[in-house]
C-alpha cells in the first residue's frame, strides 16, 4: 500500500510509530523503521544531551528514515530542537502545543514537520505554518488526549487541509487501518500496539497489563486540570480520581503523578505506576517483533475489503 505518507516519508508502509514518552526508545523507533514504517524516539521531558544520544543511537540500529517526538511542554524544548536540527532526522512529530515558532528552522535543515493536533481549527493552523503533515488524534489514545474521537475528528481534518492526514487513535488492526484510510487518511499511527512489540523495552510487567486489560480498563484522568491522560486503571489512577473529585489542586493533582510513568517502564509497577495506553489496550493480545505488528496492519486489509464487500451486495 502507497500512499502520499509513503512518498513524504520514504517508507514502505504508511505508519508511524507512536511517540509514548520512555517507551518509544531508540530501539523501538529502530525496529518499527526497519519494519518498513517510521519510528519516532519520544523526548518526552528528557534533556538535550539525552535525546542526542538516543537518535545517534538509532542512526546505528537502522540506516532507514525515523524521527523524533517532541513535547513542546518540556522545559528542555529549545536545547532539543536545536540538537534535532543539529543531527537532522528524517522527521519530527510534535504534541502538548504549538510548534510553530520551530517549523521554518527544521524545514530548513531538510526535517519533516508532524505536529498532532486534536482539533481542526490546529490543523488548519499547522498547516498554514508549513507543517508537512497532520497526526489527527483521537481520545481513543493513550497518553495526553483531546476530545474528539477519531471517528469524528479524522474527516473533518482531511476536509479541512490539502497536506497528508495521519489517523491515529484506537487502531489495533487491519480493519482499524481500513477504516482509517476509509475516512481519508493518507496513514496510521500506532502506539499501544508497540508497547507489546519484542523490541521494545518496557518491563514486562507492563506489557502484561496490557494484553491482559478488558474493554474498559483505559480510563482518563486529569479532565479537571485541562490535561487529561489515558491509562489502564490501578491503584494511581484511583487516587487521581479520588483527589479530583475531593476538589484538589492543580499542583496536589500532578505531584501525584511525578515518576510514575518511569515506575511502570522501568520497575514494572502496575499498581503506582502510570500504565499509559489506549483504548485499543483490549485488542492487543501478544508481544510480537515490530516487522509482524507492521504486516499484520496491512496483510490483512484485503481480506475485510472483500468482508465489507460483500455485505454491501
Amino acid at each position: 500500500m502507497k500512499t502520499r505518507l509513503c512518498e513524504l516519508l520514504g517508507i514502505e508502509y504508511p505508519i508511524i510509530q507512536g511517540g509514548m514518552a520512555w517507551v518509544a526508545t531508540a530501539e523501538l523507533a529502530a525496529a518499527v523503521s526497519n519494519g518498513g514504517g517510521i519510528g519516532l524516539i519520544a523526548a518526552g521531558n528528557a534533556p538535550a544531551d539525552v535525546v542526542r544520544a538516543q537518535i545517534q543511537k538509532a542512526k546505528s540500529l537502522t540506516d532507514k528514515p525515523f524521527g523524533v517526538n517532541v513535547m513542546m511542554m518540556s522545559p528542555f524544548v529549545e536545547e532539543v530542537m536545536q540538537v534535532i536540527i543539529e543531527e537532522k532526522p528524517a522527521v519530527v512529530a510534535t504534541g502538548a502545543g504549538n510548534p510553530g515558532k520551530y517549523i521554518p528552522s527544521l524545514k530548513e535543515a531538510g526535517i519533516k514537520i508532524m505536529p498532532v493536533v486534536a482539533s481542526v481549527a490546529m490543523a488548519k493552523k499547522m498547516e498554514k505554518d508549513g507543517a508537512d503533515a497532520i497526526i489527527a488524534e483521537g481520545t481513543e489514545a493513550g497518553g495526553h488526549i483531546g476530545e474528539l474521537t477519531t471517528m469524528v475528528l479524522v474527516p473533518q481534518v482531511v476536509d479541512a487541509v490539502s497536506i497528508p492526514v495521519v489517523a491515529a487513535g484506537g487502531i489495533a488492526d487491519s480493519r482499524g487501518a481500513v477504516a482509517a484510510f476509509a475516512l481519508g487518511a493518507d496513514g496510521i499511527q500506532v502506539g499501544t500496539r508497540f508497547i507489546c512489540s519484542t523490541e521494545c523495552i518496557a518491563h514486562d510487567n507492563y506489557k502484561q497489563a496490557v494484553i491482559k486489560a478488558k474493554d474498559r480498563d483505559a480510563v482518563v484522568t486529569g479532565r479537571s486540570t485541562g490535561a487529561p491522560v489515558r491509562a489502564l486503571k490501578n491503584k494511581l489512577t484511583r487516587e487521581y480520581d479520588k483527589l479530583e473529585k475531593q476538589g484538589a489542586s492543580f499542583e496536589e493533582i500532578e505531584a501525584l503523578g511525578v515518576g510514575g510513568l518511569r515506575r511502570a517502564f522501568e520497575e514494572g509497577d502496575t499498581q503506582t505506576g502510570s500504565l499509559m495506553a489506549g483504548q485499543s489496550a483490549a485488542m492487543v493480545h501478544e508481544i510480537q517483533p515490530c516487522a509482524d505488528i507492521i504486516k499484520s496492519y496491512f496483510d490483512g486489509t484485503e481480506a475485510v475489503i472483500e468482508t465489507i464487500t460483500s455485505k454491501l451486495k
